[in-house]
């Protein structure tokens, strides 16, 4: 049962105030990293960077979504409203206004050359207002976010749009409502509601598209150029089923050949595109002049097509591109939420099947992300208090699980819950992404925030699965949780050091791991993260070394080249990385007396890769065994009926068939597994659970 809004706020509360501690931050800090990984995971922006501002004067910032340069001109800026009471507060209209009226008196000051001359150089307020004066004359629109803890009165329905120099101006507010709401809701998004009808130009003529006993709803339509613009004008980036959004931000949004083609040949739009393939979890329809149209969508989402919507909108922008000429052809599946977990993803990967990686690739029930849950709610790790009391680091594969999981419990058992699973010793996919990056020598990446950076590793994994996937084995995991100690230790670390004064912080420990990862490799050796994985904590060789080339990072850091007066932007650039490896670092004799070789690490690896190829053995036999031998018969006849099997697949299979008469070894089963991925591609439908 999913927790009521009382117990949400107290469990954020808490967990904003455990952060704090754990992590040597200002409350406010640990309030604004959380509440915008809210906002990242549902696809606000892409990115959230700390910039924080405050004067008496009636101006106040606290944060930015990315450069938006990245993000086709679009400014997102940030304002946090923490509020102390451990009860529910009201945020009023009074006080909503007051807070936004603050922020956009930051961002119209930031235009005045006199204010920005007056900021501290170093400081991230400086690197801000810098940014919004040298990119306005290219921003299309300003989004204005408030991030509270307080819950917004049920008298207060919004705020109208605004605008300054031309530029129009949105607000969106983050309460505790809205919070809860997306925390709870078990989905990836928020919900998004269209009115087509209402707001956005007028219904679709819609062709149905399936059978009533086929268990779902699906639609042909055909949808304006203009109407799928100022959709996605209206929701953005959120209409983009997350990980298609993921791969995206990483090749860039606009296609040049979908561009030609809408400024050249916009009425051949439609013959030369593939069109669109999208979901939603409900619709509404009716009857017009005999034929069925389309009128509302409950959270539509993009699953193929993302740079064909996305080139559109950029080309509603576009004076010389006429839009009333374009249409686009879109395929709409209506998916019950309780399935889409399964169903989704084989939606987006075939249709996304022209391409060598997609989205699909890493979707989170990808077996990377399954294979590391198991392994997180099976293994224990070492006690650190000196007491018989093990826990557990429970890895979140899919946004709301570790909370999902909690709510489900009663009152004794959330509290036995807490101890096996300790909050600090969650990690999500994205911060799994983030420990291991600065490892492989991209804090840039890492720097460019959680989703960029989880797109860039999902790549990585997934083409090293393909290769070798037996090399995610436990000692993988191991490492990966070794590793997150290192990130959180030197969070910590860096916080405590007299030169740290505040800002960069997340820059600063990113480039300090990845130089000294960077230096502990071109010696030859390696850190020993068994070690770390049995003390649960760094030790003062390591903690010392970390001391000094953080500070010596954080100099390259602050010292940006002239066209580029952001930090944060700075630390973005690979040209910031390869300053910062070039440091010449004086390592401690107490760090460099604790690594170990190549080759010591390399026969752990080995060891660990039989490990794991003698249990992939043994779960791949259950699996099979588990599965009866009436259900390889129909496998068998499926595929024996449509000459996809070989003679050699045939007696495997057989084999299977005679389960419990006979079982099939290990290695057999692996291949009965692969035979049955292998007809799946070819259509077949039977899944391992029986269905």
């Amino acid at each position: 049962m999913p927790i009521d809004l009382q117990e949400f706020h107290q469990e954020l509360f808490q967990e904003i105030h455990r952060a704090s501690d754990a992590e040597g931050k200002y409350v406010e800090d640990s309030f604004f990293d959380i509440l915008c990984n809210y906002l990242v995971d549902a696809g606000e922006f892409d990115s959230a960077d700390r910039a924080q501002y405050l004067s008496q004067r009636g101006m106040r910032v606290d944060g930015y979504g990315g450069d938006p340069a990245s993000s086709e001109g679009v400014l997102n800026l940030i304002i946090a409203d923490f509020s102390q009471s451990p009860d529910v507060a009201t945020l009023t209209a009074t006080d909503m206004g007051a807070i936004f009226n603050r922020l956009m008196n930051f961002l119209t000051r930031s235009l005045d050359a006199r204010f920005r001359n007056n900021l501290e150089e170093t400081s991230p307020a400086f690197g801000l207002a810098d940014m919004i004066a040298t990119r306005w004359p290219h921003i299309v629109k300003a989004r204005l976010f408030l991030l509270s803890n307080r819950m917004l009165s049920t008298r207060v329905d919004g705020r109208p749009e605004g605008e300054l120099q031309g530029v129009p101006i949105s607000y969106s507010v983050w309460d505790l409502g809205r919070l809860h709401r997306y925390a709870t809701s078990g989905r990836e998004r928020e919900d998004i509601e269209i009115d087509l009808e209402n707001e956005f130009g007028g219904p679709l003529l819609l062709l149905p598209a399936h059978l009533d006993e086929a268990g779902y709803e699906a639609y042909l339509t055909v949808i304006p150029g203009k109407q799928l613009a100022a959709i996605y004008d209206r929701w953005g980036a959120r209409l983009l089923e997350q990980n298609v959004r993921v791969f995206l931000q990483a090749r860039g949004n606009v296609n040049r050949g979908i561009r030609v083609t809408l400024e050249n040949y916009p009425d051949m739009f439609f013959a030369y595109n593939n069109g669109i393939t999208t979901i939603a979890d409900s619709v509404e329809t009716s009857i017009r002049d005999g034929g069925l149209v389309l009128t509302r969508m409950r959270n539509f989402q993009i699953v193929n097509g993302g740079q064909t919507t996305a080139s559109i909108h950029a080309a509603s922008r576009n004076k010389g591109v006429d839009l009333s000429k374009v249409f686009v052809q879109m395929k709409l599946s209506i998916i019950d939420p309780s399935r889409a977990m399964d169903v989704v993803p084989k939606i987006s990967q075939y249709a996304n099947s022209q391409n060598r990686v997609t989205a699909a690739d890493f979707f989170a029930n990808h077996p990377f992300h399954v294979r590391m849950e198991q392994f997180s709610r099976r293994i224990f790790a070492p006690s650190q208090d000196g007491t018989f009391r093990e826990s557990k680091w429970f890895y979140e594969r899919a946004r709301g699980q570790y909370l999902d999981a909690r709510g489900r419990l009663t009152a004794a058992q959330r509290r036995s819950f807490d101890l096996e699973y300790p909050k600090r010793q969650m990690f999500s996919k994205t911060d799994l992404a983030k420990f291991q990056n600065v490892w492989r020598g991209q804090p840039h990446v890492v720097s460019k925030g959680a989703e960029r950076n989880f797109a860039e590793f999902a790549r990585f994994v997934s083409e090293a699965w393909s290769k070798r996937p037996d090399n995610f084995n436990e000692a993988y995991y191991r490492e990966a949780v070794a590793k997150a100690i290192v990130f959180n230790e030197v969070e910590k670390l860096v916080t405590e050091q007299p030169w740290y004064q505040g800002g960069y912080r997340a820059n600063v420990v990113a480039y300090a791991i990845a130089k000294l990862a960077h230096d502990v490799e071109t010696r030859g050796s390696a850190v020993d993260f068994a070690r770390i994985w049995r003390a649960q904590s760094i030790s003062p060789g390591l903690r010392e070394a970390f001391t000094i080339v953080a500070k010596a990072v954080h100099g390259v850091l602050i010292d940006p080249p002239s066209t580029t007066q952001n930090v944060t932007e700075w630390a973005k650039q690979q040209a910031c990385w390869y300053r910062a490896s070039q440091l010449n670092i004086e390592w401690p004799n107490s760090f460099l007396s604790e690594l170990i070789s190549y080759d010591e690490k390399n026969e752990d690896k080995r060891t660990a890769v039989k490990d794991q190829r003698m249990l992939n053995d043994i779960e791949a036999q259950t699996a099979v065994v588990k599965a009866g031998g009436a259900f390889w018969l129909r496998v068998r006849e499926w595929g024996g009926s449509r000459a996809l099997l070989t003679q050699t697949e045939r007696e495997i299979l057989d084999v299977a068939t005679a389960i419990p008469t006979k079982l099939p070894s290990g290695k057999q089963s692996l291949i009965i597994l692969k035979v049955l991925e292998k007809l799946h591609s070819e259509g077949c439908q039977f899944e391992l659970d029986g269905t």
